[in-house]
């Protein structure tokens, strides 16, 4: 019975230790905290009070919610204490870092560096950095910053730790950036040094390159200017101010208006504007006036100057003094229409003589003399022929190309001619692609003329596919004839003057004959029919000749 109840008054005693003891823990939290500034202690001589001077509140609540490690250490570098902050900094539990020496904390290469400033800060406040080594085992450059601090019991040394962490990676991508910058600064000074070379050197070179220009465009016998994409002149060489009478002083003020002849400026702007908007090269014959007052033909030429990307930097242009070409291909022109017309009297009389000849009935001619006959006769043909083209283009360039106009039945006059030229050339296959109805306005025997011509060629410059496609269909208001071979074709060069007067296509492998006036006489007639005359070509392919009337 005794020893029960003396189990039960021990049992008694723990409950009532352990309650003392939680009690006591408690009492040093509140301590530590700050949340207790006073203790009332009962001892032999009464009740004592005892003040925590070091335990203020405010005090170590702000030290406890720093976001820099503070630690007080002793002279012998024990912690004392240490916040939160320091011991989630070191990876190491807060009740594990007080007591313990502060150089266990740093790696084994600082630790004489943080001993030597703990030293020195016992008498002089002294900051440093200094590596700090977490639980993890992981560095950490940190900055030690200490000062002393008195307590009840004597100086404490207090240590604010800073983490540099972000500061050091910081200031090393600073630092790379830097060195990046400085690399991009040599860089960009060593290109800008170069780029000032090249500029002199270019300006050196353009300065030549200008004088050499203007002391080419000052001796030759051409008028020369440059524009602007815009239009805009500016500049012109010095023969075109010693043929205008213009000095430098109007070179911004000169334009068309000023030195074109009034008959010739409206198909100039019209050539030039379209040149501007295309940048096609722009050629026209005009009339400038000289210094006294006189018109004088030139051939104007104007060329784009592209740059790398294709676009047009300035037009260079030339004119060109012509005025005794145009007189002379004048006298020409009298000469080859009073030849012309000399030359058919004479020629009608043979053609008649040789007619006569070969329908003599009296005696039988001779077979050889009869092909003697018809060999003339063919040839009296070409030669007529000839003569009439000569004839046309005199009457064109002297403005007496007329005839009567009358309705012309499309349709009939092509199936016309297509039946002439397949007796005159059997050995050719003419397909025919035909609408009936159309109907224009104009002269029957011209517009057979024009069709006439373009078979013949398609058949001259088609010397092994012998097969020609003739179509008239209808576009809007309008008839399109045309002619298509299977032929040598054209070049582009080629294309831009076969409607000029005398000029001939050259096939070395097929040499043919002719003045090169019937595609110039077609395209006069065509446009004296208010009309318009065209190819479409590629050479080894063959070409479409077509021309376009307007229908009744």
């Amino acid at each position: 019975m005794e020893q029960q109840h003396s189990q039960e008054s021990l049992l008694s005693q723990i409950e009532e230790l352990r309650f003392q003891l939680d009690e006591a823990h408690e009492t040093i939290d509140a301590i530590r905290t700050g949340q207790v500034d006073a203790l009332i202690v009962k001892d032999g001589s009464g009740h004592q009070l005892y003040t925590l001077k070091t335990a203020d509140q405010t005090y170590r609540v702000f030290i406890e919610k720093m976001s820099e490690g503070a630690v007080t250490i002793n002279k012998q570098g024990i912690i004392l204490y240490c916040n939160t902050r320091f011991a989630i900094m070191a990876d190491t539990p807060l009740e594990h870092t007080i007591g313990q020496p502060l150089v266990s904390f740093v790696p084994e290469k600082s630790k004489a560096q943080l001993e030597h400033i703990i030293k020195d800060s016992w008498t002089n406040e002294c900051r440093a950095e200094i590596i700090l080594k977490d639980g993890g085992g992981k560095d950490m450059q940190c900055l030690f910053s200490c000062n002393t601090i008195e307590l009840d019991n004597g100086i404490a040394l207090s240590i604010i730790i800073t983490d540099l962490t972000l500061l050091k990676n910081t200031e090393s991508a600073l630092q790379a950036r830097n060195a990046e910058l400085f690399e991009a600064h040599a860089a960009t000074e060593k290109l800008n040094n170069s780029l000032e070379d090249t500029v002199r050197q270019r300006t050196h070179d353009l300065v030549i390159s200008r004088e050499h220009f203007k002391l080419l465009t000052n001796n030759i016998d051409q008028m020369t200017w440059t524009n602007l994409p815009t239009g805009e002149f500016i500049s012109y060489n010095q023969r075109w101010f010693d043929y205008t009478g213009l000095t430098a002083d109007d070179e911004h003020e000169i334009n068309w208006e000023m030195l074109v002849h009034p008959d010739d400026l409206a198909p100039t702007l019209e050539k030039y504007t379209h040149s501007l908007a295309t940048g096609e090269m722009f050629e026209i014959e005009n009339r400038y006036k000289r210094h006294d007052g006189v018109y004088r033909w030139h051939l104007n030429r104007a060329k784009p100057l592209l740059n790398d990307a294709g676009d047009i930097i300035f037009w260079v242009g030339t004119a060109t003094n012509i005025e005794e070409q145009r007189k002379e291909m004048e006298r020409k022109d009298e000469f080859i229409g009073i030849a012309s017309h000399e030359l058919k009297t004479p020629l009608t009389s043979l053609k008649g003589y040789l007619q006569l000849i070969a329908g003599y009935k009296k005696e039988e001619l001779p077979p050889v003399v009869k092909q003697y006959i018809t060999k003339a006769l063919g040839s009296i043909n070409k030669l007529q022929s000839l003569i009439n083209d000569l004839l046309d283009v005199s009457k064109i360039k002297a403005g007496r190309l007329q005839y009567a106009i009358t309705d012309v039945d499309i349709t009939d006059m092509v199936s016309q001619c297509i039946e002439n030229a397949r007796h005159i050339n059997p050995g050719y296959t003419f397909n025919l692609s035909l609408q009936p109805g159309f109907i224009v306005q104009g002269n029957q025997e011209r517009l057979e003329q024009v069709l006439m011509n373009l078979l013949n060629n398609a058949v001259k410059y088609s010397p092994h596919n012998k097969e020609i496609e003739v179509a008239a269909v209808q576009q809007n208001d309008k008839v399109r004839v045309a002619v298509t071979d299977h032929g040598i074709g054209l070049s582009s060069d080629q294309k831009s003057k076969v409607f000029e007067r005398f000029y001939r296509v050259e096939d070395r492998h097929n040499m043919t004959s002719g003045l090169g006036m019937g595609l110039y006489i077609s395209q006069e007639i065509i446009r004296n029919h208010n009309g318009a005359i065209g190819v479409e070509s590629e050479p080894g392919v063959g070409s479409t000749f077509y021309f376009v009337l307007p229908l009744v």
